[in-house]
């Protein structure tokens, strides 16, 4: 028996990193931008979440993070690429 399985799709979202205090954690800020349903007016609403940083991010990096599996705790996911540096 080959029978080989796909893995599921898995979420991916850029975010701009908060925090970098910790060891090989990065705290990515999320924001999202929608119409308010009555007033129509744009409302910006973001959330933090932390990401497993093997790469070294600073504070201010445009990241690319990636859900995986549980890493710890609070850890879901994963940075998979600096998309733009700080200057």
């Amino acid at each position: 028996m080959s029978e080989t399985t796909e893995r599921n799709f898995r979420k991916t979202r850029r975010g701009v990193v908060a925090s970098n205090k910790m060891d090989k954690t990065v705290v990515v800020r999320l924001e999202r931008s929608f119409q308010h349903p009555l007033y129509g007016k744009t409302v910006r609403k973001s959330n933090s979440v932390k990401a497993h940083d093997e790469i070294g991010c600073d504070i201010g990096d445009k990241v690319e993070i990636m859900e995986t599996k549980p890493i710890s705790k609070e850890k879901r996911w994963r940075v998979t690429k600096i998309v733009e540096k700080v200057k």
